[in-house]
């Protein structure tokens, strides 16, 4: 018969009981670890993978945010979830950045695929407020101490459209976290999260600070014709 640390005798089921705590701390432990040395490893592969495809990450960068909405421009192809991925895993090592999509892309086994890389089911024709929901969760997230970061494309589709959804905005707004400006382009191949700002009280002021930023990367669209600026003045 086991004895524990205060003397006291231990019958069978409480020492595997016990066995089975110290297995299961142990495990845990191995898995954070393991966690932690994916995490590099996966910054490295994605960043060798942009290496190999041409792309360069842009040195300017803002801090990493527990909390937060990345707005991504220009979208006029498939080619920006990819490069925008491999560009965020680059700069960051830890967490998977939450991202929205139609919910007619979750479908076997493409579902698993997308869920487990942060992707959130947007349903078009139901007219239920997303933006509350999304800000909704991320104050719960960072009441948990948790991390929620969101990216989302303004323009909403890779047609040519001005009129850009500001849903990424009030997000940002209704959640008290800042917005993070990320771009791609296709002529130079570069990549980055390169400017943040925090919404006031005066929206047109910080609508037209976004449009300027992405006037200067506009040019850089894998497909400049279906880039057009949205219509917020």
């Amino acid at each position: 018969m086991k004895v524990c640390r205060e003397g006291k005798k231990m019958d069978k089921a409480s020492v595997r009981k016990c066995k089975t705590f110290y297995l299961c701390v142990c495990l845990q432990k191995f898995i954070a670890s393991h966690k932690r040395h994916w995490m590099g490893i996966r910054k490295s592969l994605c960043r060798s993978a942009l290496w190999l495809l041409g792309w360069k990450i842009d040195p300017t960068r803002v801090p990493r945010e527990h909390q937060c909405v990345i707005a991504l421009a220009p979208h006029t192809s498939n080619w920006d979830f990819l490069i925008a991925h491999l560009g965020y895993y680059a700069l960051y090592s830890h967490g998977n950045p939450r991202f929205l999509m139609k919910k007619e892309w979750f479908v076997f086994p493409l579902s698993v695929l997308f869920r487990k890389m942060g992707g959130i089911a947007v349903d078009r024709s139901r007219h239920t407020s997303k933006t509350d929901q999304v800000a909704q969760a991320i104050v719960e997230s960072r009441e948990r101490g948790e991390d929620f970061r969101i990216a989302i494309t303004p323009e909403g589709t890779r047609s040519a459209v001005v009129e850009w959804k500001k849903g990424f905005y009030y997000i940002a707004k209704k959640s008290g976290v800042p917005i993070q400006l990320a771009y791609l382009d296709f002529k130079t191949k570069m990549v980055g999260i390169t400017e943040e700002m925090m919404p006031t009280e005066d929206e047109t002021k910080d609508l037209h600070y976004i449009k300027e930023y992405y006037r200067k990367h506009g040019d850089g669209a894998k497909k400049p014709k279906l880039f057009l600026l949205p219509n917020w003045d």
